[in-house]
């Protein structure tokens, strides 16, 4: 399940509907939609597409998107690293960034045009939109794995528009994945809303 980290304010927000309500003034939806039974581990790429086409036909309608497909990374994927690095730093694109998580994990940090950045962690079963325009970055976990439905405005997808002067050397590209929080609150206690 998905987790917020406000870093600068040293505050985890881990509740379902406090994750709703904390991203919504940005204009960034959270979805939970059940995986485990749906599709099976091996699933093809149109299976997939074919098992959410209700809720990509909903989003399709909701947002104006034209097409979805399926991206896969894993360790295995041929020039890994300088695929990564495309969305490792701060950047925005001219339309939404919409991804359902099938498998894996990543974060998002997003850095709105006010308030402080922070970043959600998402996994398995998790749906997270960026906004147009919004600056944000993206990292994969430890694992390196993540599948994910794509939605575009475009049927050519979305090009990265990097920032100048970027402020995600400023922040950990580290994921915060359950095992990390677990050692993050014996040492330093999170305020949680």
């Amino acid at each position: 399940m998905a987790s917020i980290t406000i870093h600068d304010e040293n505050r985890r927000i881990q509740e379902t509907d406090a994750i709703r309500e904390y991203l919504a003034p940005y204009g960034i939806w959270y979805e939970k939609w059940e995986v485990e039974g749906r599709i099976g581990v091996d699933a093809t790429n149109e299976e997939i597409l074919t098992a959410y086409a209700p809720e990509i036909e909903r989003l399709k309608a909701k947002g104006g998107y034209v097409t979805a497909d399926v991206i896969n990374v894993n360790p295995e994927t041929p020039n890994l690293d300088a695929l990564l690095a495309k969305f490792d730093k701060e950047h925005t694109h001219s339309e939404d960034e919409v991804r359902f998580t099938v498998k894996g994990q990543g974060v998002f940090h997003i850095h709105p045009p006010t308030g402080p950045v922070f970043s959600v962690l998402v996994e398995s079963g998790d749906l997270i939109n960026v906004p147009a325009n919004m600056k944000h970055w993206f990292t994969l976990c430890d694992e390196q794995t993540i599948r994910c439905i794509r939605l575009f405005e475009d049927a050519s997808g979305w090009t990265p528009h990097y920032m100048d002067q970027g402020v995600h050397e400023n922040y950990s590209p580290l994921c915060w994945g359950p095992d990390y929080i677990a050692k993050a609150d014996d040492l330093d206690p999170v305020v949680k809303p």
